[in-house]
């Protein structure tokens, strides 16, 4: 029986036996199932500061954790070895909810706050983070994602409550970019609006030279998270970050430095906290 998948913005309609665009999820006997769950393939203890926040426990380490597959088709993706492979196309290690809370204990001597979901998209497992996030909020960790911010507000409320900070790509403010990626950009803003009112949010754009590097373009993003800031009652902290070539796309040199700065400068108008990354 042919199965719609309601993860995210794609919809992908499945037949038995086939995965959808973000290579994760799988009709299995009509039932939608989660088929990277618990499947890892990078696991790392990293500064807080590189996920990046900013402004959540500053100085602190966190578990960082991620799986295969995603939703989206950035092609200059730096980490496109498990983003788009699938469960044939990598090696992984299965570590149960309680196996990785266990680690995250485990590294508490080291400065450990709790668990990042991270590295690919971790929403099109959430169902790995509600399991795994449960678990750490009862050991009084915390938990962080990660995320490209294009899943539904329902997949998003399924994990919610269990939330601590994101990270969310913002990745430019045109709907003709994100299409380019394989994306939404009103899903995107929905998504940012539903999570600012709810734990600590911080967002990224990396500036891409040609894609999203316009002063016009950061003025009407800076404004528009102005906006969400009035709304929700809290500042939002932005991160611009510098484009080094990778993956499909290699026929463009690296960000200049003095554009990121120039347009870091351009969001501070409007914005309290932007910081600027890679340069």
């Amino acid at each position: 029986m042919r199965t719609v998948c309601q993860v995210c913005m794609h919809h992908c309609s499945l037949e038995p036996g086939q995965r959808g665009l973000c290579r994760a999820r799988k009709n299995e006997d009509g039932k939608i199932i989660c088929e990277n769950y618990g499947r890892i393939t990078s696991l790392a203890l990293d500064a807080i500061e590189k996920k990046p926040l900013k402004m959540f426990h500053p100085g602190s380490r966190i578990l960082s954790v991620g799986s295969y597959g995603c939703n989206l088709r950035c092609v200059f993706c730096q980490n496109h070895e498990i983003s788009m492979a699938d469960f044939n196309t990598v090696e992984t290690v299965y570590i149960s909810p309680e196996a990785l809370v266990d680690k995250a204990l485990a590294c508490k001597a080291s400065g450990n706050i709790g668990v990042a979901f991270t590295y690919n998209e971790p929403l099109i497992g959430w169902e790995y983070i509600r399991d795994t996030g449960a678990l750490i909020k009862k050991v009084g960790m915390k938990n962080v994602l990660v995320t490209n911010g294009t899943a539904s507000i329902e997949t998003l409320e399924e994990i919610f409550p269990l939330t601590d900070a994101m990270n969310i790509d913002l990745k430019g403010f045109t709907e003709s970019y994100y299409r380019e990626l394989g994306g939404d950009l009103e899903t995107v803003k929905e998504f940012i609006l539903r999570a600012a009112a709810g734990c600590h949010v911080e967002l990224t754009t990396l500036i891409v030279p040609g894609k999203n590097d316009t002063v016009l373009e950061m003025e009407e993003k800076a404004k528009w998270i102005a906006s969400v800031e009035a709304a929700v009652g809290k500042k939002i902290p932005l991160h611009i970050t510098r484009f080094f070539p990778r993956y499909h796309m290699t026929d463009r040199e690296a960000t200049e430095v003095e554009k990121v700065y120039g347009l870091a400068e351009t969001a501070r108008k409007y914005l309290e906290y932007v910081f600027v990354g890679n340069c």
